[in-house]
């Protein structure tokens, strides 16, 4: 671990206190890493560093609109590839609440969540994604290893940077 010192001045630093107590945070050096881990993931996905990705998509949709249930189930088995799992849970009478948990190329996973989310009847959609590299660096292609004691499967495994 390393460690740096920063000088700031009073009033930031009563604001960045005020944060700290808001959100949770045991110290400030809890509150710096989350920040800087959030500009680096911002940076990262600015300029298209990012080029595998772990994200959750969430929309609100009304279950009356036209077919749409059906489009948006139509929509995951043609990304199957990405779709990783689906909740799904009803708001009221009308509303209801998806959020699809998604992993792979991120201009795949770019491309989907903007897919789901110009379906007619979708409302409030937000794609949380965060960078990830591929785990197994030889290749950047599925390997097969087994889990458990049945059967080998093939896939890529993603860790989130840091």
């Amino acid at each position: 671990m390393e460690r740096f010192t920063i000088s700031l001045d009073t009033e930031l630093a009563r604001e960045f206190d005020r944060l700290i107590r808001v959100r949770g945070y045991r110290n400030r050096s809890e509150a710096v890493r989350d920040l800087l881990r959030g500009q680096l993931e911002l940076l990262r996905q600015t300029n298209e560093q990012s080029r595998h990705c772990i994200a959750n998509l969430s929309y609100i949709y009304n279950h009356h609109e036209r077919d749409l249930a059906e489009r948006l189930i139509g929509l995951q088995h043609d990304h199957h590839n990405l779709t990783i799992a689906t909740m799904h849970a009803h708001l009221d009478h009308e509303h209801c609440i998806e959020s699809v948990i998604l992993r792979g190329p991120t201009a795949d996973v770019g491309r989907f969540a903007d897919a789901i989310k110009a379906e007619r009847g979708v409302r409030h959609g937000q794609l949380n994604l965060i960078s990830a590299d591929v785990e197994n660096q030889r290749t950047s292609v599925a390997h097969s290893h087994a889990h458990g004691n049945k059967h080998p499967y093939r896939h890529v495994h993603l860790k989130p940077k840091s």
